[in-house]
C-alpha cells in the first residue's frame, strides 16, 4: 500500500545523500562519515512540507558553517522531475522543502484507489505477534480496568494487523492455583449454607452475589447429593459446574464489547502437561536455583532482576509466577511467536523483569516479550469519582458500564490516553451529543460527509462523474492541510504499532475531523467557483470520509451515515 509521506521522505533522504556524495567528489566537503540526520514534518507549514537538519549536524564533521553546507547542497541537488517544487534555507542552516501540487493530487488518488485498505502498511513483514489482554480472573465478572485493557489490547492487535503483522489475540484463563481454591471454598460454603446456615464464610473468600447464584443453580440441579461426600469431590463438582459458566460469561461479555479471541489458553494445561514442573526442574538443572528454609528460589539477580524470588514454597506448591513462566516460554519457544505482547495492570511493574529473567535463564529471547503497563481508570460523573452502579449499588463492571454508556464511546474513550497515564472517564461526556464528545465529533464528520454526498447526488453530481484530473485545482490552505493529514495515516499507524499506543489513532481521527470541518466551513462545495472545482472538492470529501471510516474501523467504532 502506498505511503505518500514515507515515499517523499525517503526520496528526500536519497537526494540529500546523493548531493553530499557529489560534493565529496567535487572536493567541496571532506570525505568524512555523514552524521545521522532527521527529516521531519514542520508544525508550521510556512517552514515547508519537510525539514532536514543535515547541515546543522554535519557542521563539526565537515568543519564548515551549517549555512554554507546548506547552500552547497542546494546548488548540487536538482528538484527537477521530483516531488519537490522548491527548497529554502532557514535560520542558521535548516533546509526546508516544499512539495509540488502533483504530490497532493497523488495522495487523494491513493485514498480513492485503496479505499477500505488505505492506511495499511507491510512494516510487520508477516511476522507473528501474539497479543494477550484482559485475561480477567474467571472467578468473577470483569471490572472497569478490564474494560480499558480490552479496548486497548483489541485496538493494538488491529493496528498491528493493519501494519503487516500476522496477529493472534489470546485470553489466558487462570483456571488453576490459589484463586481457584478460593473459588472452590466460596462455592462450597454457599452450597453447604443452604442446608446449614451456621456454616461460616471465611473472610478472604469471594462474597459476591454471583457465588450464591452458582450455588443455588447447582442445588436446583443436584440437590443435596454432595452434602455428605468428601470435600474434594464436592469442591471439584462445584468448580466443574460454575467455572465453565463464568468463562462462557467472559466470552459473551467480551463479544458484546466487539472482542473475539483466537485462543483461550488454560493455565491448567500447563500443570497437566508437566510444563510447570519442567520450569523448576530445568532452572535447577541449569544451576539457577537454591533452597532456603525449605523453599526453592530462583537466582533472578544473576539476570538483572532486583531480587531473587521463590519458585516453590516450603509446602511444595509452586508460586503463581511458575505457570506464568511456563506460559510465556510456550509463547516464545513452543509456538515461536516473533513478538509476545502482554497488556497488564501497572501493579505488574516489578513482575516483568523477574519474568524476563526466568525466560532468559531458560534460553528464551526475553526481548521478544513486550509488556504494556496500563494505569487505573477513574469513572467520573458531575466532576466526582463514581465507584458504584446506580442500579445495583455494587462496583461497576464491564457489563454495567456498557448499560450506561454507548459502546462506541467506551471503545474510543479508553483509547484517548496512553496506557501508562491515569485516565478519568467522564460518564456524562460519553453520552453527550456535542462536539465536546470526541467520538461523537468524529462520527459527526463522517455523517456530515455522507449527507453532503447524498445532497450532491440528488443535484446530479455523483462521485462516479467526478474527474480525478480536477484534483490539481485543490490549492487552498485548508484543502492542502487536510490532504497532508490524509497522507499521514500509514505513518501514524506504523508509529502506533511501534509504540503500542492506540491513542495515536484516536488523536489522528479527532484531528482529521477538525481539519475536515475547517475545510468544509471555508471551501464551498455546493457553490464552488466552477464545476471542476466542485468535483475536486467532492472527491476530497470522499477521501476524508474513507479515511475516517478506516480509522474508526481499526478502533471497532461504528461509522454512522446519519446522525
Amino acid at each position: 500500500m502506498a505511503d505518500c509521506i514515507k515515499a517523499a521522505s525517503g526520496l528526500l533522504r536519497t537526494m540529500i545523500l546523493e548531493g553530499l556524495g557529489r560534493l565529496v567528489t567535487a572536493e567541496k566537503i571532506p570525505a568524512e562519515p555523514i552524521p545521522d540526520f532527521t527529516i521531519e514534518i514542520p508544525a508550521d507549514k510556512s517552514h515547508g512540507d519537510f525539514a532536514a537538519n543535515v547541515a546543522m549536524v554535519s557542521a563539526r564533521v565537515f568543519r564548515m558553517a551549517p549555512r554554507k553546507i546548506a547552500e552547497l547542497l542546494l546548488e548540487t541537488i536538482s528538484l527537477d522531475h521530483t516531488l519537490f517544487e522548491r527548497a529554502e534555507i532557514a535560520g542558521p542552516g535548516f533546509m526546508n522543502f516544499f512539495l509540488k501540487q502533483d504530490w497532493f493530487t497523488q495522495v487523494v488518488q491513493t485514498v480513492l484507489t485503496e479505499q477500505n485498505t488505505y492506511g495499511k502498511t507491510q512494516t510487520g513483514a508477516g511476522r507473528r505477534a501474539l497479543v494477550e489482554f484482559v485475561s480477567a480472573n474467571p472467578t468473577g465478572p470483569m471490572h472497569v480496568g478490564n474494560a480499558r485493557g480490552g479496548a486497548l489490547g483489541d485496538s493494538l492487535a488491529e493496528i498491528l494487523a493493519w501494519t503487516g503483522w500476522s496477529v493472534q489475540r489470546e485470553f489466558y484463563v487462570n483456571d488453576a492455583g490459589n484463586q481457584i481454591e478460593k473459588f472452590a471454598t466460596s462455592l462450597e460454603v454457599r452450597y453447604l449454607q443452604h442446608f446449614d446456615p451456621t456454616v461460616e464464610m471465611p473472610e478472604d473468600a469471594y462474597h459476591g452475589a454471583d457465588i450464591i447464584e452458582h450455588a443455588e443453580h447447582f442445588i436446583a440441579e443436584y440437590g443435596d447429593q454432595y452434602v455428605h461426600t468428601d470435600a474434594k469431590t464436592r469442591r471439584d463438582a462445584l468448580v466443574a459446574y460454575a467455572l465453565p459458566k463464568n468463562i462462557a460469561g467472559l466470552e459473551r461479555d467480551l463479544k458484546k464489547y466487539r472482542i473475539v479471541y483466537d485462543n483461550w489458553f488454560r493455565e491448567s494445561t500447563l500443570h497437566q502437561n508437566g510444563r510447570v514442573q519442567w520450569v523448576v526442574d530445568e532452572l535447577t538443572k541449569r544451576g539457577y536455583t537454591y533452597t532456603q528454609e525449605g523453599a526453592v528460589w530462583f537466582k533472578a539477580t544473576e539476570f538483572g532482576a532486583d531480587k531473587d524470588f521463590v519458585l516453590v514454597r516450603a509446602n511444595g506448591i509452586p508460586t503463581y509466577v511458575v505457570p506464568d513462566i511456563a506460559y510465556h516460554y510456550d509463547k516464545l519457544m513452543v509456538r515461536k511467536f516473533d513478538k509476545a505482547i502482554d497488556v497488564l495492570g501497572a501493579d505488574h511493574h516489578g513482575y516483568v523483569p523477574r519474568l524476563k529473567a526466568a525466560l532468559t535463564a531458560l534460553g528464551a529471547d526475553a526481548s521478544r516479550l513486550d509488556v504494556v503497563l496500563m494505569q487505573m481508570v477513574m469513572l467520573m460523573r458531575d466532576g466526582e469519582v463514581v465507584k458504584l452502579s446506580k442500579r445495583s449499588g455494587k462496583a461497576i463492571t464491564l457489563v454495567t458500564l456498557l448499560d450506561e454508556i454507548p459502546l462506541d464511546a467506551a471503545r474510543f474513550f479508553f483509547n484517548t490516553r496512553e496506557a501508562n497515564s491515569h485516565f478519568e472517564f467522564d460518564l456524562d461526556l460519553a453520552v453527550e451529543k456535542s462536539s465536546q464528545n470526541p467520538v461523537y465529533y468524529v462520527q459527526y464528520a463522517h455523517a456530515r460527509i455522507c449527507s453532503l454526498l447524498r445532497a450532491m447526488a440528488e443535484e446530479g453530481v455523483s462521485l462516479a462523474d467526478c474527474r480525478w484530473e480536477n484534483l490539481s485545482l485543490l490549492t487552498q490552505p485548508q484543502e492542502l492541510e487536510l490532504i497532508r493529514h490524509l497522507a499521514a495515516l500509514p505513518s501514524e499507524l506504523d508509529n502506533a504499532a511501534r509504540s503500542y499506543d492506540p491513542s495515536k489513532v484516536t488523536k489522528y481521527a479527532t484531528e482529521l475531523a477538525t481539519l475536515f470541518h475547517k475545510f468544509y466551513d471555508v471551501c464551498s462545495i455546493k457553490y464552488a467557483e466552477s464545476q471542476p472545482l466542485k468535483e475536486a472538492r467532492l472527491l476530497l470529501c470522499e477521501a476524508a470520509r474513507q479515511t475516517i471510516a478506516n480509522t474508526l474501523r481499526i478502533l471497532k467504532v461504528d461509522c454512522p451515515e446519519r446522525m
